[in-house]
């Protein structure tokens, strides 16, 4: 009789390598310490933490969360414990489990990021770090970071001399007129991955009162709804770079998954799905492995990038 062939769904982004191409996102997760009673930890590839600012942040007024159509906005307002209570307070916990950690980092100026990577450096445990590049820089009028590629390359580049201990994420802005020209600065620069994309800013109404449904004006879009725009920035992306790109938007079921893969992305994140099941990350691991031995696939790479090959 014939053994079964064995599965192999790790992949790698750039140095790091993941189990399954399976990460939880930013800002879904939490620190991942409150996932962990929900999800095996040691069964996905990886989480991305709330993005970590050098101070504490309260974040915005409530609500934060309003469903729509085919997806979710959001108004969390970056809250976080800051950079050294995450440090001093969550890693020692984070440490023990057998998972991959990815601090995301944000600030309002160059200096800023620079600075909270200073910090983590020194944080034993963490396997990578994502810069969020779609915050407004201060010292420029509050023009965001990723819609410029002159201010990509200078908070990547300052970022990458402060980052020297670990691989070195870039979360771009979806809001751009050309994201291969944005990836093609943070490349140059120094990143090592690309995360493509952050959320769409959009609002919703309550016609009864005149008010927002959120606390906020507007919010991010973020679930299905997004997928197939965020999709096409993912084959742009890949056909404008050289190193890897994390898929993010809209992913909620193994089809989605292999649908980035085959559009050239190394590995996905998972965003809303979490908020509607919190395991949904371990599911999706899960149905991958299941769908992987039903196709006699023994290797994710054998599809990655099939549809992009198509077009170079």
């Amino acid at each position: 009789m014939t053994a079964p062939t064995a599965i192999d769904l790790s992949v790698s982004v750039g140095a790091l390598r993941l189990r399954n191409p399976i990460l939880a996102a930013s800002g879904t997760f939490g620190y991942g310490i409150e996932f962990a009673h929900l999800v095996d930890l040691s069964k996905i590839g990886g989480f991305v933490t709330k993005g970590l600012s050098l101070a504490p942040i309260q974040g915005s007024a409530a609500p934060r969360l309003c469903e729509t159509p085919s997806g979710m906005l959001n108004a969390v307002g970056l809250q976080n414990i800051g950079v050294r209570a995450f440090v001093a307070e969550k890693m020692p916990v984070l440490r023990k489990y057998d998972t991959q950690i990815v601090a995301n980092v944000f600030g309002y100026s160059p200096e800023d990021y620079a600075e909270v990577l200073r910090v983590l450096e020194d944080a034993p445990g963490l396997a990578a770090y994502e810069l969020n590049i779609s915050c407004p820089n201060v010292k420029q009028g509050g023009i965001q970071f990723g819609s410029d590629p002159a201010l990509v390359a200078q908070v990547v580049g300052l970022a990458r001399k402060a980052a020297t201990n670990r691989p070195l994420w870039v979360k771009l802005s979806p809001l751009v007129t050309d994201i291969g020209l944005i990836a093609k600065a943070a490349e140059q620069a120094g990143a090592d991955a690309l995360t493509v994309a952050n959320t769409y800013p959009a609002m919703a109404l309550d016609p009864a009162t005149g008010h927002s449904r959120l606390g906020c004006p507007t919010g991010g879009l973020s679930g299905p709804a997004i997928r197939p725009i965020t999709l096409r920035l993912v084959w742009v992306a890949t056909k404008s770079v050289r190193i890897p790109i994390v898929g993010l938007g809209g992913v909620e079921t193994v089809d989605d998954v292999l649908e980035y893969l085959t559009a050239g992305a190394a590995a996905v994140e998972v965003g809303t799905a979490s908020f509607a099941d919190p395991s949904s990350v371990q599911r999706l691991a899960g149905e991958l492995e299941d769908r992987a031995k039903q196709n006699k696939l023994s290797d994710l790479n054998i599809i990655r990038g099939n549809f992009a090959a198509q077009f170079n």
